[in-house]
């Protein structure tokens, strides 16, 4: 079986198991689970910021990454195919009364000043106030694309100088990063809050977190208790998103290369392929996926056009060129 519907169905590899059969444990809601400090202090200093907070999901993260830059009421602008309001259930609105605007963005990529444009921070007291802007990088729904680091930039600064704040949408920053060569300290410095994912590219099994000052942090650890999310003997979930940062950061480039072969036969410019999700327009998407899962090679079709193919770990350079094989045969019916 080539899986390849989303990086997420990666399997711990030998090494991981034996991290997570080893992990040094406490009781994390007590604040005494030392594998889950060292990984929060890690992630931390790698993008830059005073504290991180370890969380069972990215959308955990990312609700309460918002929640700490926009009060109830407030307003949230984020493209129109983002995480945060496409994949979350309305989980913002339903849980902390956050207000969302949206912008088209072509295949995800920001434009900074068309951003800035729409920012309202205090419109009197007939239109709802702009208090945050969220970006994701990489894009998921745009294709794996990654913000170039001087849009974020100009954003950031834009966002300072109009008095709202960034959060950053990071699920598979460690991607952008590592196709890019942006430091993640240049990209943590571009916003207030950012959520980083381990259970995708990285391959841990459960697995987010969420960096931002000191205090902010404090306050989200009180909430993720509040909602359900508080955890025990976590250390052996952290442990499996150590031993990722040691041993697949810098892999994520071969799930890049395989990304760029599998473009050719979906009808994707591999130019335009940045990261490990290739978005194909294909006349019949779920017949091509049924075809391909009959003989063993399974892609997502996210509408009557659109098949997604995600690379990952799990996934070798056989197992890729098999999935080339069966898909072109497939898309020829």
């Amino acid at each position: 079986m080539v899986d390849l519907r989303s990086d997420t169905v990666t399997k711990p590899t030998r090494g991981m198991r034996e991290a997570i059969a080893a992990a040094e444990v406490g009781d994390d809601v007590y604040g005494e689970d030392p594998t889950v400090r060292e990984l929060e202090e890690r992630v931390a200093g790698l993008l830059g910021h005073e504290a991180a907070l370890f969380t069972g999901t990215g959308s955990l993260a990312n609700l309460l990454g918002v929640a700490l830059l926009v009060r109830p009421g407030q307003e949230l602008l984020c493209d129109a195919q983002a995480h945060v309001v496409r994949a979350e259930l309305g989980a913002h609105a339903s849980v902390h009364g956050v207000t969302t605007r949206t912008w088209h963005a072509e295949r995800g990529l920001l434009d900074a000043d068309e951003v800035l444009a729409m920012v309202a921070p205090d419109a009197g007291p007939f239109i709802v106030r702009t208090a945050a802007i969220a970006v994701e990088n990489s894009h998921n729904f745009g294709g794996g694309t990654v913000q170039p680091i001087e849009q974020l930039q100009r954003l950031r600064s834009g966002a300072l100088e109009r008095g709202v704040s960034v959060h950053l949408d990071g699920a598979r920053l460690w991607n952008a990063h590592v196709a890019s060569g942006t430091s993640l300290q240049e990209y943590g410095a571009c916003a207030d809050t950012v959520m980083v994912a381990l259970s995708k590219g990285l391959g841990a099994p459960v697995g987010s977190l969420l960096v931002s000052s000191a205090d902010r942090i404090a306050a989200a650890r009180d909430q993720r208790k509040r909602l359900g999310g508080g955890m025990r003997q976590v250390g052996i979930l952290a442990a499996a998103g150590l031993y990722a940062l040691d041993t697949h950061l810098e892999r994520l480039a071969d799930d890049h290369a395989h990304a760029r072969r599998l473009a050719d036969v979906l009808g994707v410019d591999p130019a335009t392929v940045d990261t490990n999700i290739v978005i194909g327009d294909v006349a019949d998407a779920p017949a091509v996926a049924a075809a391909a899962a009959e003989e063993g090679v399974l892609v997502s079709a996210l509408g009557p056009r659109i098949l997604r193919a995600v690379t990952h770990l799990d996934v070798d350079e056989a197992g890729i060129e098999r999935a080339v094989d069966v898909l072109g045969r497939a898309l020829k019916g």
